[in-house]
């Protein structure tokens, strides 16, 4: 019996697939107000969740958009490798 391969979501701008991710983030939590020594112990990073396409990543740093027309990319962001957590392709 022959295994079906996966099919995952992603579009083509200019003969280059753009995948579809699923990227689970640390982002900084902050406070500006009063709190005990056991309050602020218990601060943890906020977990954060970004679906969007990925552009590139490397060593450093991952680059994603959301938005794009056929020669254009919008809603962009920039991640620091270090604070993604798991990154996970959408099937379609």
């Amino acid at each position: 019996m022959k295994k079906k391969k996966a099919k995952y979501r992603h579009i083509e701008i200019n003969k280059k697939k753009y995948y579809f991710y699923s990227i689970i983030w640390h982002d900084i939590l902050g406070d500006s107000g009063h709190a005990s020594e056991k309050e602020f112990k218990a601060m943890k990073p906020a977990q954060m969740t970004t679906n969007a396409y990925v552009f590139s990543k490397d060593k450093k740093e991952l680059k994603t958009f959301s938005s794009f027309d056929e020669e254009t990319f919008s809603d962009r962001n920039v991640f620091p490798i270090g604070c993604i957590i798991k990154m996970e392709k959408i099937l379609l």
